[in-house]
């Protein structure tokens, strides 16, 4: 009897430890962050795909595997970096490495585990997607991650790293032989396309993540984070965070006029431009949290919604 108890209790033992695990390993690597920009990558895929005319869908899950692999390892280096600072803030004081439930030597090997392994996945497809994405791990966790505490610009340089998903993604669906064949036949495809999917989600990550700047101003000034763009939740802030909104209107416009977007992915950016615009009116006029958070959650929807369409858009033209 004893020993039967014995046995569940350690069998409930273990289940504990395991769901405690994945829980801070899915807060190491920002999981919910990790699956958005998985997404953006394999919508990219699909385009891509479509663009050469045949989706092979091992592929696509390797893209997924390896997109996931790469972005989870430069989440987790990100926090490494920072669990000191994480340990000040509220919203990040509860993650793994701060809160003592695992160490840094821990996080390392599996960040690098990770990386290595992602990298090695994608390069299975071909050498430029395994490249952009080493790039962008390297960008994001030991470019973007250290200026954060030092000057504004970070926003302007996290955000190539933020939008590179979309080219290891697009990229991720051409073999080598393919990107070199189409290089001399059609440049447009492996130019104009990606570099437009490229600039729609760069230019989106300057209200996306200035208003979370706003949002969790009080808490990133405890880490010494300067992020909005005069430093300061002020007039100047909300103008350029307005412009950044107000900017996402011609630039819903630039897939139809390089010949990939449809009408029902126009008229969608146009509506969608227009309301990050006015939102952001609005909290140039009240500088609240609370517009600031209805901006924030407005581009948490704003862009898969818009790549979703922009896929179905590009099948139907295609």
């Amino acid at each position: 009897m004893y020993i039967q108890d014995d046995i569940a209790i350690k069998k409930d033992s273990t289940k504990k430890s395991v769901k405690a695990f994945i829980s801070d390993f899915a807060k190491l690597v920002k999981f919910r962050l990790t699956i958005t920009v998985v997404f953006s990558a394999s919508i990219s895929f699909l385009i891509g795909a479509r663009q050469q005319g045949d989706i092979i869908w091992w592929n696509w899950l390797i893209l997924i595997l390896g997109g996931f692999l790469v972005t989870a390892s430069a989440s987790g280096f990100n926090e490494i970096i920072e669990k000191d600072l994480d340990k000040l803030m509220k919203r990040t004081a509860d993650r793994p490495l701060p809160a003592g439930r695992m160490t840094t030597g821990q996080a390392l090997v599996l960040c690098l585990l990770m990386g290595i392994g992602g990298t090695l996945v994608l390069l299975h497809l071909n050498f430029v997607a395994g490249f952009i994405s080493v790039f962008s791990l390297l960008l994001y966790a030991f470019a973007y991650t250290p200026l954060k505490q030092k000057s504004p610009i970070a926003v302007f340089v996290g955000a190539f790293p933020g939008a590179l998903p979309p080219l290891i993604g697009y990229y991720a669906a051409f073999t080598q032989d393919d990107l070199a064949m189409y290089s001399q036949t059609n440049a447009s495809a492996i130019v104009i396309i990606p570099l437009i999917l490229f600039f729609i989600q760069f230019l989106w990550q300057f209200p996306h993540f200035w208003s979370i700047a706003w949002v969790s101003d009080s808490d990133y000034k405890k880490a010494g984070f300067r992020l909005l763009p005069t430093t300061k939740a002020d007039k100047g802030s909300a103008f350029i965070l307005f412009l950044s909104c107000a900017v996402m209107i011609p630039a819903g416009f630039l897939p139809l006029y390089f010949g990939f977007g449809g009408i029902y992915f126009t008229i969608l950016s146009l509506i969608g431009g227009l309301i990050f615009a006015w939102y952001g009116y609005v909290h140039l006029k009240k500088m609240t949290v609370s517009t600031a958070k209805m901006l924030m959650f407005i581009s948490f929807i704003y862009l898969p919604i818009s790549q979703l369409v922009l896929l179905f858009d590009f099948v139907a033209l295609s």
